[in-house]
């Protein structure tokens, strides 16, 4: 247990530093449409788009719940708090429900929840039907070939794909690929976020670093502010589930949309190397 509390504040400490240093200038938009699906992008896309995060100013989560900002012993200002935007991210009822499997993933692989939170919200926003046009399948959006890697197989009962929208399956085996991405770019979680996206070999193409796709560099933004929301500060100060029911009556069951300029621009297929299991 000592170990994994180790590794798991080396992370916390790398991950706070690539908060202000990566994702400091990423501004995030956002609106939610007429179905309740709610779409991000670090670009103002269309006049749909309205600014949710600033990225060229330090995240006070204090803004977001109401609490005194450390800094300053002021009140902050509540009125992003009743943001359905932040509802959506901070208070979709499938966060809570999917909870319990996120802090078991999170502690088996000594990842931070936080990141396996803001990966999901990102990638699949919290459905785990959710299917790809590239063929990723569940909440975290994993690649059958990603799961074939660690195991995961069709049987007579059920295919691959339907393995992979298990909730409990999906989260684990996003948490144990977040973990071998983490051994194999320590200290770098800039890099572990941009190989989610782009896959490791992507990264490892252009020497350790994110690949010059507009998608996977806005990814790694988008997830990294996402990071900031379900960091402790929000989830002890959260809005009550009834402020939840009147600001976002629409959520259960939908989709974040993640749209992120130059996503025609990314290859079709990037192929990852083959990571080695070190259960």
């Amino acid at each position: 247990m000592r170990a994994i509390a180790i590794r798991w504040m080396q992370f916390t400490l790398a991950a706070a530093a690539m908060a202000t240093t990566v994702a400091a200038h990423a501004d995030v938009y956002g609106y939610i449409d007429a179905e309740g699906v709610a779409h991000f992008s670090t670009a103002k896309i269309d006049e749909r788009y309205q600014l949710f995060v600033r990225g060229n100013q330090p995240f006070d989560s204090a803004e977001f719940t109401g609490a005194a900002s450390p800094s300053t012993s002021k009140p902050a200002t509540v009125a992003k708090n009743h943001s359905p935007l932040f509802q959506y991210l901070t208070h979709h009822p499938n966060l809570k429900k999917y909870e319990p499997l996120l802090n078991q993933a999170a502690l088996e692989f000594s990842i931070e929840p936080a990141l396996l939170k803001a990966i999901m919200a990102a990638e699949s926003g919290f459905n785990p039907g959710a299917v790809s046009p590239k063929g990723a399948v569940g909440l975290m959006q994993l690649m059958p070939a990603t799961a074939e890697r660690y195991g995961l197989a069709a049987d007579a009962r059920r295919s691959l794909d339907q393995k992979l929208t298990d909730p409990k399956t999906n989260i684990r085996l996003g948490a144990r690929y977040l973990r071998d991405l983490r051994a194999l770019f320590p200290g770098k979680p800039d890099l572990v976020i941009a190989s989610y996206n782009a896959g490791e070999g992507a990264v490892q193409k252009y020497r350790n670093a994110i690949p010059p796709y507009p998608e996977t560099r806005n990814y790694v933004q988008l997830v990294t502010q996402f990071y900031q929301f379900y960091r402790p500060a929000v989830a002890e100060a959260g809005a009550s589930a009834s402020a939840l029911a009147s600001a976002s009556p629409s959520v259960s069951g939908r989709r974040v949309q993640m749209t992120i300029p130059g996503r025609a621009s990314m290859p079709a297929s990037v192929t990852g190397t083959l990571l080695q299991s070190i259960d």
